[in-house]
């Protein structure tokens, strides 16, 4: 039992890592590409006064599309929410690692306990 028990755990580390990595690399891909598009989408540069008020614009822009235009604002919103789709990778793989190091750690802690135990007799 404690073999299937070790090689179901070294399946959730490998799968785990691998889809923590891929999410990851693919989050950081988008965002390279955010990054070139907003770098050229801001005229004022970083830290001044226009690099807030262009934010405010955007911000007020966005609003009225809210209002007004509900269908190009869920269009938008949609969009938004496809580009951040590798989160999803990174939350699975965070959580098959939790669970892997959690029994990990469960065992060794059961281990030294009882070592305690057996010392203190």
């Amino acid at each position: 039992m404690t073999r299937q028990q070790t090689l179901n755990r070294s399946i959730k580390a490998i799968a785990g890592a691998t889809l923590l990595s891929l999410g990851l690399l693919l989050l950081l891909a988008n965002l390279d590409e955010v990054v070139a598009r907003s770098s050229s989408s801001f005229v004022s540069p970083a830290g001044s006064v226009g690099t807030v008020l262009e934010l405010g614009l955007a911000a007020l822009r966005a609003t009225q599309v809210y209002v007004f235009d509900t269908s190009r604002f869920q269009s938008g919103l949609q969009q938004i929410l496809l580009s951040f789709w590798p989160l999803v990778l990174v939350f699975m793989g965070a959580v098959l690692l939790q669970v892997v190091f959690k029994g990990r750690f469960a065992a060794r802690a059961l281990g030294e306990s009882s070592e305690r135990e057996i010392a203190h007799e």
